[in-house]
């Protein structure tokens, strides 16, 4: 009633009376709300009314600090609190100004100063607990928080912040002992189970995660976060199918996502059904089209049923996403020579190396590519590049002694195999397989011969 009467009063721009604590509830109806331009008029004309009241000053303070007027809101809590010192709300306020300010060590002080006034201690603690998190102070966030889950069992905030704080610590055994103590005292709590499965997880302990996850859904049979925790687990457990199934209870029971396509898909792909993972990974594209991740599944496994054409539409996708990605690059390199395009393949693996991937694997690529295009310089040039990182690797010496000869350089070409024979002599073959005409030379055979006499 005074919530329309007061909307009623801003429409028409009469003015109407309301006691302080219809003010104080019509503007903390705004603030849950998000209202904060409607909360601020209430207030303003709050205040009109009712000057002294203690209760709309301080929900005024709350406003200021959202607004980060921060030397005002401490102006008016310095007034505040010369009228009531002991007011719990004002400790509160001050110590949300600390924070803002990154001062938590001091609003910690001041949160545990105000105890000492607060007859329900639940949310200081928790308030404490944050700052302590802020610190990257676990153990004492954790001890706060835990006091505030001794007060109220099923005050799950608090739950998953202590999970947290164990989690930060990497005391995954020290989380699996406050759960099952937990559990012992509220054991049907599908939360604090849903936790237990994730820290056995992390211990890889699939078995005991599983039955954690199943007590989960038992419990609440909508719990869509312990059928995706339970998915996961059993596909650790290289039960595929059973996987499957609690991912599409999860389609079941809210809208799909995308994430639940791709582990279906993946699932599929791991029992050697490729053709419904291909579809369920289209079904996460449509869903999501840029999950970069739908894409290069859908890339990699039309690329293994050898269906270039459509692996490089599918990557194309992907590189549009993040063309900073590598490995897409890698793969966009290899599909373009499984479809001839030759110069597409060297612009993607000169991109590899240019984003910082420079294996082995793409100078050799990319050099037998130029090789293959004429490019005799170019070919060259990448594998002197490639030497100056990887400085005794057969593949490269070789493939000098090769690009050295057809230019003219039979001196650096003779001087590069014989390092060659002398890293991995059996590997000299891939002469005669990329430069045929230089393996038949009388000189590449005769050294060849030699270093082959020498070493019997």
């Amino acid at each position: 009633m005074s919530l329309s009467k007061f909307e009623s009063m801003l429409k028409t721009n009469e003015v109407y009376f309301f006691d302080a604590v219809e003010f104080e509830t019509i503007v903390e109806h705004y603030l849950n709300i998000g209202k904060q331009s409607l909360a601020k008029k209430a207030v303003q004309l709050g205040l009109e009314q009712h000057p002294s009241s203690i209760q709309l000053k301080l929900m005024k303070v709350e406003i200021l600090i959202f607004e980060d007027k921060l030397p005002e809101a401490i102006k008016m809590l310095s007034n505040i609190e010369a009228v009531e010192p002991h007011n719990d709300e004002v400790f509160i306020q001050k110590a949300i100004i600390l924070s803002k300010k990154k001062k938590h060590t001091e609003a910690i002080a001041i949160l545990k100063e105000s105890l000492q006034y607060i007859e329900d201690p639940a949310d200081i603690w928790s308030m404490i607990g944050m700052e302590y998190l802020y610190l990257d102070d676990f153990e004492n966030a954790r001890l706060n928080f835990a006091k505030c889950i001794e007060v109220d069992y099923e005050d799950y905030s608090s739950l998953y912040n202590i999970v947290y704080c164990f989690d930060m610590e990497e005391n995954h055994e020290e989380a699996i002992r406050f759960l099952n103590a937990y559990l012992d005292r509220n054991p049907y709590c599908e939360v604090a189970w849903h936790q237990l499965g994730k820290q056995y997880f992390e211990l890889g302990m699939f078995k005991e995660a599983l039955t954690a996850f199943d007590y989960a859904v038992l419990i609440d049979d909508s719990f869509i976060g312990g059928y995706l925790e339970k998915a996961k687990t059993l596909e650790e457990l290289k039960r595929y199918e059973e996987a499957i199934e609690n991912y599409s209870v999860t389609l079941e029971l809210d809208d799909p996502t995308a994430y639940a396509y791709v582990r279906i898909g993946e699932c599929y792909e791991k029992l050697d059904n490729v053709n419904a993972a291909i579809s369920f990974y289209k079904k996460a594209v449509h869903e999501d089209p840029l999950l970069d991740r739908g894409w290069i599944l859908l890339t990699n496994a039309c690329y293994n049923q050898e269906n270039y054409q459509k692996a490089l539409h599918y990557i194309n996708k992907a590189i549009q996403i993040d063309e900073g990605n590598v490995l897409y690059w890698r793969r966009y390199g290899d599909i373009n020579l499984k479809l001839g395009f030759y110069e597409e393949a060297v612009k993607a693996f000169n991109t590899c190396l240019a984003l910082g991937d420079r294996e082995i694997e793409i100078y050799v690529a990319l050099a037998d590519i130029l090789l293959f295009l004429g490019e005799f310089n170019e070919a060259l040039i990448t594998l002197i590049k490639a030497k100056k990182t990887y400085k005794e690797f057969a593949e490269i010496e070789y493939r000098l002694c090769g690009l050295f000869m057809i230019l003219g350089k039979e001196e650096y070409s003779l001087t590069h195999l014989q390092s060659a024979l002398e890293i991995d002599f059996e590997y000299h073959t891939i002469i005669k397989e990329l430069y045929p005409t230089v393996f038949d030379s009388e000189k590449v055979q005769d050294v060849v011969s030699k270093y082959n006499k020498a070493i019997q």
